[in-house]
C-alpha cells in the first residue's frame, strides 16, 4: 500500500503498516521521536495500521507548539498521575483522565479526602515513574474480559465505562497499570520534560449531581521547562485579572448564593452595561434593525413549536402553573417570540428584510458546578436579533453582518476569526437544507477572507452557525457571538410572506448576537483589559483631586464642566493624603487623574494619564485629548 506525506510524494509499506512503521521507513531518527499521526486530519495512534491512500503527518518532539502533540503528551501524563495516585493511595477508585485545553485532570474517588498539600507528593511520585522509564502498549479486549479484570481490581467506574463503551474496547499499560482507553498515546515518556499538578476540585460522576462527587486533579505538561515556565506565567497574570477579583476590587458587580448565577451589577459596572447597550442600539439602528421587546414567558407548546422543549428541555425553568392552567416556562432565547412577532401580521416580499433586535434577560438552567462568575450565568442578556429573508437576500444579510461583526471588535481592539459549525447528528430538516444553509455561510467567510475553522457536528438543531471568537492579550482564545443560519424554525411556526409570484413562501432566518451574552462579554473584556477599560468605556474617565480643603471648589468646578462635556468624572474630596488619593485613583485604573492646587487653573491642569508620567495640559487640551479616544476605536 502507499500513504501521502505532507510534500504530496508517496511512501509505500506492507499492507497493516502501522504510523510507527512510517517513521522508521523514513529514518530512525524519527521514529524515535514520534509521538503521534495526524491521518487525513484526524490524529491516530502510531500503533494503529494506516489505510491505503490516506495522507499521513508524523508528529514529533519538535512539534512542541502543536495542539495534538500537546494533547496526546498530556493524555499520557494523567497516565501516570492514575498511577501514582494508585501507588500513593491504597483503596483509591480511578475514574477518567482526559487532556483538556492547556492541560489534562483525572477523576478519583478517594477512600479519605486529599488537599492540596498532597499534590506536590503526587508530582514527586509521577517523575519517579518517568525516572524509571515508562513505556506503553496498547492491546483490543473482549468486553468480558475487560469487565472481569476491572471487577477484579475492585474498580466499578471502569467497570461502567467498559460496559457502555462503544466499538472495540482497547486497553493501555505501562509498567504494572492499565487503564482502559482509545488512546492515543506516547510511545514512552521520555518527551514529558515538564509537569505540574495545579489544582483540586470536586466533580460528579458523569456530571451528574446525584451521583457520588470524585476528587479532580488537574495539571499540565509540556516538552520542556521553559514552556512549563512561560504557562505558568500566564495563569500567574490570569489569576490577576481575574474578572470576579477585580469586578469586587473595581465595584463592578457581585454574585451572591440568593440568587446563584445571576450578577448584581453596581453603579460603575452598569456604566460599562449601558456603554455597550448603547453601542449596539446604535449601529443596530444605523444598520436598518427595528428594536421590539417580546415577553419572558411562554407555554409549552411555544416550545415545542420551536423545538427547544424537544432539544434544550433540561435547561429550562418552568413555571409552576396555579390549578387549571397551562405550564410556562422562561425563555432561554428569543427565537420563539420573534417567530411569533414575524407571524403576528401578512408579510409580503416587499417588506423584507425584517430586522428585529432584542436584548432581552434570558434564563438557562446551568447547573451549579458549571457556573464560573460572569462567564457562565443561569440570568443571560444578549445582543439578539433575528433577521427574516428570502432566499436571494441571504448572502447580502451575511455579508453585513461580518462587517458589523468588524466594526463591533475594532472598537475593541481585537480581531474576529470564525469557527463553521456544521450539521449535528440530532437536527431538523433535509439535507438539501443543510447543505445550502452550510454553503451560504462558508462562503461568506471566504468572501470577506475571514479566518475560520470548520467545527464539524456542532452546529444548532436548526441550522449550522458561525461561532465568532477572539484572543485575549494573554493568548486566550474566547467564544463571543454566532451567526446562525435556519430554515426550520419559520416553518415550524407556519410563516410565510406573500411572493412577488402571489403564492406563500416561507421565509429564511438569520440568528444573531455578535458581542453575545453581555454579562460573558463584560466579562472577557475585563480580563482582556485587566480592569484598564479604554477610555470610552471606564467607568470613571476622570478624577479630580484638590490639594487641600480650599481647592474643593475650583475641583468640584472642573468636575461639572467635565460632566457637562459629557464625560464621566468625579473628585475625590477625602481627608486623606494627596499621594493616598493619587495612587487609590491608581488602583482602581482611573484613566486620568487632575490634581488641583495653587498653582493650577483652566489654562494649567496637572495631568496625570494612566500608564504616562504627569503633564501639563489647559483644559481645552484635556477636553480634545478625550474626544480624540472617545472617537478612536479600540483606544484605550
Amino acid at each position: 500500500m502507499k500513504v501521502v506525506l505532507p510534500d504530496t510524494s508517496e511512501l509505500e509499506l506492507p499492507e497493516g503498516a502501522s504510523g510507527l512503521d512510517a517513521a522508521r521507513a523514513i529514518g530512525p531518527k524519527l521514529a524515535e521521536q514520534a509521538v503521534l499521526a495526524r491521518v487525513d486530519g484526524a490524529t491516530r495512534d502510531l500503533r494503529l495500521p494506516l489505510e491505503d491512500g490516506e495522507r499521513i503527518q508524523l508528529l514529533t518532539t519538535r512539534d512542541t507548539q502543536d495542539d495534538d502533540a500537546l494533547w496526546v503528551l498530556r493524555h499520557s501524563t494523567a497516565h501516570l498521575l492514575a498511577e501514582a495516585v494508585l501507588r500513593l493511595y491504597r483503596g483509591v477508585k480511578i475514574a477518567i483522565g482526559p487532556p483538556i485545553a492547556d492541560g489534562f485532570y483525572y477523576d478519583f474517588e478517594f477512600p479519605e479526602p486529599i488537599s492540596e498539600a498532597d499534590l506536590e507528593l503526587i508530582e514527586e511520585e509521577m517523575r519517579r515513574e518517568i525516572d524509571e522509564g515508562r513505556s506503553w502498549t496498547r492491546e483490543e479486549t473482549s468486553l468480558e474480559d475487560a469487565l472481569a479484570r476491572f471487577a477484579a481490581e475492585e474498580q466499578p467506574y471502569k467497570v461502567e465505562l467498559a460496559r457502555d463503551a462503544d466499538g472495540p474496547i482497547s486497553l493501555y499499560t505501562q509498567a504494572d497499570f492499565t487503564d482502559l482507553c482509545r488512546g492515543p498515546h506516547l510511545q514512552d515518556a521520555s518527551p514529558i520534560k515538564a509537569l505540574k499538578l495545579t489544582s483540586l476540585a470536586g466533580a460528579y460522576w458523569r456530571g451528574d449531581e446525584k451521583n457520588t462527587q470524585l476528587t479532580r486533579i488537574y495539571g499540565t505538561a509540556f516538552y520542556s521547562q521553559a514552556d512549563l515556565d512561560a504557562h505558568l506565567e500566564r495563569l500567574e497574570q490570569a489569576r490577576a485579572r481575574d474578572h470576579r477579583r477585580l469586578g469586587r476590587d473595581l465595584d463592578l458587580f457581585h454574585l451572591s448564593e440568593h440568587s446563584p448565577g445571576s450578577p448584581f451589577w453596581h453603579p460603575k459596572g452598569m456604566v460599562i452595561w449601558n456603554s455597550l447597550e448603547d453601542l449596539r442600539r446604535e449601529e443596530n439602528q444605523k444598520r436598518g434593525y427595528l428594536e421590539v421587546k417580546t415577553p419572558l414567558l411562554y407555554d409549552l407548546e411555544t416550545y415545542k413549536t420551536s423545538g427547544h422543549y424537544e432539544n434544550y428541555e433540561e435547561n429550562m425553568f418552568f413555571v409552576q402553573p396555579h390549578e387549571g392552567e397551562e405550564p410556562m416556562a422562561l425563555k432561554p432565547m428569543n427565537c420563539p417570540g420573534h417567530m411569533l412577532l414575524f407571524g403576528s401580521q401578512l408579510r409580503s416580499y416587499r417588506d423584507l428584510p425584517i430586522r428585529y433586535a432584542e436584548s432581552s434577560t434570558l434564563h438557562r438552567d446551568e447547573r451549579g458546578g458549571t457556573l464560573h462568575g460572569l462567564l457562565r450565568v443561569k440570568h443571560i442578556t444578549q445582543d439578539d436579533a433575528h433577521v427574516f429573508v428570502t432566499e436571494d437576500q441571504i448572502q447580502d444579510e451575511i455579508d453585513a453582518m461580518i462587517d458589523f461583526v468588524r466594526y463591533l471588535y475594532d472598537r475593541f481592539g481585537v480581531v474576529a476569526r470564525g469557527e463553521l459549525s456544521t450539521r449535528p447528528e440530532k437536527r431538523l430538516g433535509s439535507d438539501e437544507q443543510w447543505d445550502r444553509a452550510e454553503g451560504a455561510l462558508e462562503s461568506a467567510l471566504r468572501r470577506h477572507d475571514m479566518e475560520y475553522a470548520i467545527s464539524p457536528g456542532e452546529g444548532t438543531f436548526y441550522g449550522p452557525k458561525i461561532d465568532l471568537h477572539m484572543t485575549d492579550v494573554l493568548g486566550r482564545s474566547w467564544q463571543m457571538g454566532t451567526i446562525q443560519l435556519d430554515y426550520q424554525m419559520p416553518v415550524r411556526f407556519g410563516l410565510t410572506y406573500m411572493g412577488p409570484d402571489n403564492r406563500e413562501h416561507s421565509p429564511v432566518v438569520i440568528h444573531r448576537a455578535l458581542l453575545g451574552s453581555l454579562e460573558r462579554f463584560i466579562g472577557i473584556l475585563v480580563e482582556h483589559y485587566g480592569g484598564d477599560f479604554p477610555f470610552w468605556l471606564a467607568p470613571v474617565q476622570a478624577r479630580v483631586v484638590p490639594v487641600g480643603e480650599t481647592h474643593r471648589a475650583q475641583a468640584s468646578a472642573l468636575r461639572e464642566r467635565l460632566t457637562a462635556e459629557g464625560y464621566r468624572a468625579e473628585v475625590d474630596e477625602r481627608d486623606e493624603t494627596l499621594g493616598k488619593r493619587i495612587r487609590d485613583a491608581e488602583l482602581e485604573k482611573v484613566p486620568f487623574v487632575v490634581v488641583y492646587g495653587d498653582r493650577e487653573s483652566d489654562e494649567l491642569l496637572a495631568v496625570r494619564e494612566r500608564g504616562s508620567g504627569q503633564s501639563t495640559l489647559s483644559l481645552e487640551e484635556l477636553l480634545g485629548t478625550f474626544s480624540g479616544l472617545v472617537a478612536e476605536p479600540g483606544a484605550s
